[in-house]
């Protein structure tokens, strides 16, 4: 539930509130919105019901009503939240990337960490081209155990040389609880894959940590399966999620997946925080990349997560869904003049 304060409350009534919620076993979320201050009441242990009475907090002084919370995702959904969640990574001396809010911001790089070489030459090419943060994998989940599984180790010092020379954010993938500790020393944004989506002793292990997390839509999960992964992130303490729409398995095989784009509005009505969108991981075909990013964009998409190589045609992984720096370079002035008729204001 979610008590509503009175406008003009004095301290002592809101102290008073958050007192008999932790008294009866619950944990108090205190949010403002533009107009008042809410606190919702949240189960300490999921699962088990706290013993706040409704009428116990709606007669104490200052409350001015107690609204129900339908939905089972109680932290990262819009009642509690009403305003958007701007998600903003300065990585030091380096690019802002913020998404959320009306900015969009723009992910880019290749599917993995091949070399030294390979992910600064990126690393360049999406800085001038207006990228907001560098992707990369340094560990890759990979279907069959033959396939390329990243450089590990060796790959996230790549992306921290990376970070050092352009000042682009670094986005990189967590594979496991034990990976953890050692991707957030180098990375400034965890992302979750999308096999991982419902792994949750990696969801509460990440939830730890105060890196933004970038959740990726399971490939056969519902929205509310979505949002209530992102929800044992938040329920461990961390607030900073990016949700990304990836696609989702469907009897369609021309592409790789199916983009569902209407995923986006229903995810922007449903919770507070931002939604981007991989066109790459989604379509698997490079010319499908610039139409599906412009889409989405117009959809209303708070940013983008693009598969971008400079030899598309030698990368170890997933070549046929990555575009090259050149085509990275003309999406994004496109992108920009589309920006303002979606009103989207550029991060960077």
């Amino acid at each position: 539930m979610i008590v509503v304060m009175k406008r003009g409350f004095q301290r002592a009534e809101l102290e008073d509130v958050i007192a008999l919620i932790e008294e009866k076993g619950a944990r108090p979320m205190i949010s403002h919105a533009e107009h008042s201050t809410l606190v919702g009441v949240i189960d300490k242990t999921p699962g088990e019901k706290h013993g706040v009475s409704p009428d116990a907090l709606s007669s104490l002084p200052g409350v001015e009503k107690i609204v129900p919370i339908e939905e089972p995702y109680k932290l990262v959904g819009r009642p509690l939240h009403p305003e958007d969640t701007v998600i903003c990574i300065e990585p030091e001396n380096g690019v802002r990337f913020q998404a959320g809010g009306g900015y969009f911001g723009v992910i880019a790089g290749p599917c993995a960490v091949e070399s030294e070489e390979q992910i600064v030459e990126t690393a360049r090419a999406v800085r001038l081209a207006g990228g907001t943060a560098l992707r990369g994998g340094a560990f890759k989940p990979r279907t069959s155990p033959y396939s390329f599984q990243g450089l590990k180790e060796e790959g996230l010092k790549m992306l921290a040389a990376a970070r050092r020379e352009t000042g682009l954010a670094v986005v990189t993938e967590v594979l496991c609880v034990n990976q953890v500790d050692l991707t957030a020393e180098y990375a400034d944004v965890l992302q979750i894959g999308s096999r991982n989506m419902q792994n949750y002793p990696l969801l509460e292990a990440v939830g730890r940590q105060s890196n933004p997390v970038l959740l990726k839509r399971g490939l056969c999960s519902t929205l509310s399966e979505f949002l209530l992964a992102a929800e044992y992130i938040a329920y461990q303490g961390n607030p900073n999620i990016i949700l990304c729409e990836r696609g989702v398995r469907t009897f369609e095989d021309d592409t790789r997946f199916t983009l569902s784009l209407s995923s986006i509005p229903i995810l922007q009505k449903k919770s507070h925080l931002p939604v981007i969108v991989d066109p790459s991981h989604s379509t698997g075909c490079d010319y499908l990349i610039a139409p599906m990013s412009r889409a989405a964009m117009a959809a209303g998409a708070d940013g983008l997560m693009i598969e971008a190589h400079p030899h598309p045609s030698q990368s170890r992984v997933d070549a046929e869904q990555a575009i090259d720096c050149g085509a990275f370079a003309a999406l994004m002035d496109d992108l920009r003049r589309l920006a303002p008729a979606a009103g989207k204001r550029w991060s960077e």
